[in-house]
């Protein structure tokens, strides 16, 4: 059969169409517009894939303050997010006085076996990654520090003292010396860093192998790795493209944010302080239960912060102390001694509360055991004097009242005392109607009296008796 060829140029596509009528269906024509308008989709897909490829992006946050559990399950947390959102990398930018050594273990941990590259960079300038914080900086792919900034003094601090801190000194420094090694850094200034709380300036860190690079912030950073190969857990190797890279924020969040915030010694001891005052003064006064109720509320904020940071068990008891000598003043007040026991106490404990670099700052320590003692002292006198007070509810509050029989059979009767009727008797004695007794006791729903010798009452003192104006 006759035809002839029809070729396009560059797509390699020969077709053999037949010489038919005109008048002939030409649905064979429209095979060459569909492998055009295929070609032509797939060069537009390839285009827009290859647009997306380049839109790398950044996963960074913010860690600024105390290493506590909170901290660490938003690191991460923030690390599971980077590898499932399929970021080019995880950057956090550090400033940190250390924290918990179980909450920098679980960090480091995770960035040990991350499958993105993770980068910390201490900064801005006057920041500081001390103790768990150097160990955390160490272990991360990539670890850069701001000029003006700090890296060591990574020595776990025991109060108690003798062989069980040497064990735990010698722990700390196997465990940073792996740190190091698993990412080709320092092992020699990791030791020293746990053994003789060694720490170096951003420079010097930089020199000798510590850190990887300086930047002074996270442009010069993402400029300056731009090309770096890091090996992920997989043991996959990996060239960081970095340059114009989108930055996607990671904030902390309102309640993480709130559970960090308490987690402050300052903040531990003040609750803690307070909580156990509006307890006392509860006490004291017993009431609606609104001060009971404070109290306990504060005391628990008080026992997260302490669950979140390093507490001694010495600071833990000298509290406890300080709060039962500060009951012990309250329900028997004297010149203050349980009050002036409690005040030491209180401060002791603020002194050995935490281990490591916490601690309660002497500007809210000092002033907060002074104010919880003062009030002490004055809720013990109150409730001293209203123990004394007479009843001013129910029947004992009729005690010594004074009443004329109105009626009378025996030993008993009836009188009207505070402007009610009241069954009443006497301990042996014979009533008189018309006789003028006094209340001496409380029996029951029956008021025990005695016969008033002398006059008889005047007319206004009936009038009080019967409860009239």
């Amino acid at each position: 059969m006759d035809g002839r060829a029809i070729a396009f140029q560059g797509t390699g596509i020969l077709l053999l169409e037949p010489l038919t009528s005109p008048f002939a269906p030409r649905r064979e024509r429209r095979i060459p517009l569909c492998v055009f308008a295929l070609v032509i989709a797939l060069w537009m897909l390839a285009s827009a894939t290859g647009v997306g490829a380049q839109a790398r992006t950044a996963l960074a946050t913010e860690v600024d303050g105390v290493i506590t559990p909170v901290m660490a399950d938003h690191i991460q947390e923030g690390l599971t997010r980077a590898e499932d959102e399929g970021h080019h990398l995880f950057l956090i930018e550090l400033d940190t006085p250390g924290g918990l050594d179980s909450s920098m273990r679980d960090i480091i941990q995770a960035f040990l076996g991350a499958n993105v590259p993770v980068v910390v960079h201490v900064a801005p300038s006057g920041a500081r990654a001390a103790s768990a914080g150097a160990l955390i900086t160490m272990s991360a792919h990539i670890a850069a520090m701001a000029p003006g900034t700090a890296i060591g003094a990574a020595t776990p601090v025991d109060l108690q003292g003798g062989d069980i801190e040497r064990k735990i000194i010698e722990d700390a420094a196997a465990y940073a010396e792996s740190v190091a090694r698993a990412r080709g850094r320092n092992t020699e200034f990791a030791v020293e860093a746990v053994r003789d709380a060694r720490s170096v300036t951003a420079e010097e860190a930089n020199r000798i192998g510590v850190v990887d690079l300086r930047a002074p912030n996270r442009a010069a950073l993402l400029e300056d790795i731009d090309g770096e190969t890091v090996t992920l857990a997989t043991g996959d190797e990996l060239v960081l493209e970095t340059r114009e890279i989108q930055i996607v924020p990671y904030e902390l969040g309102r309640f993480r944010s709130l559970l960090q915030w308490l987690a402050d010694p300052n903040l531990a001891f003040l609750f803690m302080s307070l909580g156990t005052l509006a307890i006392i003064y509860e006490l004291a006064n017993p009431g609606m239960g609104g001060a009971g109720i404070v109290g306990v509320i504060m005391i628990l904020l008080a026992l997260f912060a302490l669950a979140v940071l390093p507490v001694n068990a010495l600071g833990a008891l000298m509290l406890a102390l300080a709060a039962i000598l500060f009951v012990v003043e309250i329900f028997t007040p004297g010149i203050g001694v349980g009050a002036v026991g409690g005040t030491a106490s209180l401060v002791l404990g603020g002194l050995f509360l935490f281990r490591g670099g916490f601690g309660v700052d002497p500007e809210v320590l000092v002033p907060v055991a002074i104010v919880v003692g003062g009030a002490t002292v004055l809720a013990g006198r109150m409730a001293w004097r209203t123990r004394r007070l007479a009843p001013t509810t129910g029947a004992g509050a009729y005690l010594d009242s004074v009443a004329v029989v109105r009626s009378a059979r025996g030993t008993s009767g009836q009188a009207i005392v505070g402007g009610a009727w009241w069954n009443v008797r006497t301990k042996g004695e014979q009533l008189r109607e018309g006789a003028t007794v006094r209340v001496v006791d409380v029996e029951g729903l029956d008021l025990v009296v005695e016969e008033q010798e002398g006059p008889q009452m005047e007319e206004g003192e009936e009038r009080k008796e019967r409860g009239e104006p």
